[in-house]
């Protein structure tokens, strides 16, 4: 389950939306179609309006071995999307008097090193200061293999703090871990049993359940990552060192219905809701907000095992999507852009996936820096990350762009071209050519 929030973005140079032919939904398809042809992902996706789903398929093999294919009802592990789940479970105990967002965690876990100045509200956004368990070194030793209660505590009260509770956030699965724990400490059942009984009941999610070992014939997907030219299945992590913060399984239809039901107040009031959607210090508990054009859409993402996955809603238009691929070969996020960019009928490129030219580090190096142009009321920073050149320009947007030259480079989605010079870079889109100077 990674750290990193996902971030979507259309680039606000782009120039006004022209008219874009045929129906968004087949040019979705088609999009979708396109990169799994190309061997980019498996997977499925969904988008439901206003309760009613009016996009579900599934691309590709939920056992690649046997060549069983997904269907839209395959079950795919769903990652840190649960501490959704996890977090609408607190707050209907919250509703029911069992706990407070005030509740100290020492409560329940004392010997958790500054438990007596964490409460649940710092739990639930990050703010605890909690080592993050996914990122203790032997993490990939017993991840994978059966783990007691106890077992998992005894490693959490070793932990010493990354920081003083609430003086900053920073993402950490563990907090997560520690409020599946206390849901069953105060309701006295199983998570597997709280989420069976107080959420897929409620919301008739008839394929979202706490999973277990992988079985292709409940119709459950195996995870792969793509490697020299073909599928390799990835291991299994034991959902006894997941729980709350990432254990569950699900599919993208179930996922649009559980937002559109928590989103309606039917599975925790509109108080409950609001206070979940209130961001602080950049996460809000137990959803993240991420931006699209100028929507703003709630809702999480996940990554576990080869499984990356995306669930969002946006509550003006009630729109929910969500995206699971058991497989990915591509950039996730520029795939999601590019969903939404057909859905709202913003202009997009379809990636060319046949053209890959290398530029050398040191000549990326010599890119890097912050670039104006006069009449534009913003800096570009251009800087170079784990080999990829990324651009970001304050309020403007954040993304990475790919070599077609070795002086020209291209934003595929948005069809944005970036050619270096001397003196810093011209910038082309739609017929237009916008130079920026290199600060000094």
């Amino acid at each position: 389950m990674k750290k990193a929030l996902l971030i979507l973005l259309c680039f606000v140079f782009t120039l006004p939306a022209m008219a874009q032919a045929g129906n968004r939904l087949q040019k979705i398809d088609s999009l979708m179609n396109y990169y799994y042809s190309n061997n980019k992902f498996m997977g499925s996706l969904s988008i439901r309006e206003r309760g009613q789903l009016v996009y579900d398929k599934a691309y590709g093999f939920a056992d690649v071995q046997t060549k069983q294919e997904a269907t839209k009802d395959t079950r795919c592990k769903i990652g840190a999307i649960t501490k959704m789940f996890t977090a609408t479970l607190i707050f209907q105990l919250i509703e029911e008097k069992k706990l407070s967002l005030k509740t100290k965690l020492s409560e329940f876990y004392p010997k958790i090193k500054n438990a007596d100045k964490i409460d649940i509200a710092a739990l639930l956004n990050h703010k605890s200061g909690i080592y993050d368990i996914n990122s203790d070194p032997t993490f990939p030793q017993f991840v994978t293999k059966l783990q007691t209660r106890k077992t998992m505590l005894d490693r959490l009260y070793a932990y010493e703090p990354v920081f003083a509770p609430n003086t900053k956030a920073e993402y950490s699965n563990t907090n997560y871990l520690l409020l599946g724990y206390i849901i069953q400490d105060i309701t006295k059942k199983t998570y597997k049993e709280n989420v069976a009984q107080r959420i897929a009941k409620k919301a008739v999610l008839k394929n979202t359940y706490y999973y277990g070992k992988t079985n292709p014939k409940r119709n459950e997907a195996y995870s792969y990552a793509f490697e020299n030219g073909s599928w390799k299945k990835q291991d299994e992590w034991h959902e006894t060192a997941i729980g709350g913060s990432g254990g569950l399984v699900s599919t993208t239809a179930d996922l649009t219905k559980f937002i559109q039901a928590l989103f309606d107040a039917k599975l925790v009031n509109a108080e409950s809701v609001a206070e979940m959607n209130k961001i602080d210090m950049g996460y809000g508990k137990g959803v993240l907000n991420f931006m699209f054009a100028e929507r703003r859409f709630t809702g999480h993402n996940g990554t576990i095992e080869g499984f990356t996955s995306v669930l969002g809603y946006y509550p003006k238009e009630q729109i929910g999507f969500s995206l699971i691929l058991n497989g990915a070969n591509c950039d996730f996020n520029e795939l999601v852009l590019g969903i939404l960019s057909c859905y709202y009928k913003l202009p997009y490129r379809f990636p060319d996936f046949a053209t890959k030219v290398t530029v050398d580090e040191s000549i990326l190096k010599k890119y890097e820096g912050k670039y104006t142009n006069p009449a534009m009321p913003f800096v570009i920073d251009v800087t170079l990350v784990e080999g990829v050149l990324r651009v970001h320009a304050d309020e403007q947007g954040t993304f990475y762009i790919t070599p077609k030259s070795q002086t020209e480079f291209m934003h595929e989605a948005s069809g944005v071209v970036m050619e270096f010079t001397p003196a810093g870079f011209i910038l082309k889109q739609n017929g237009t050519s916008t130079p920026f100077t290199k600060k000094q």
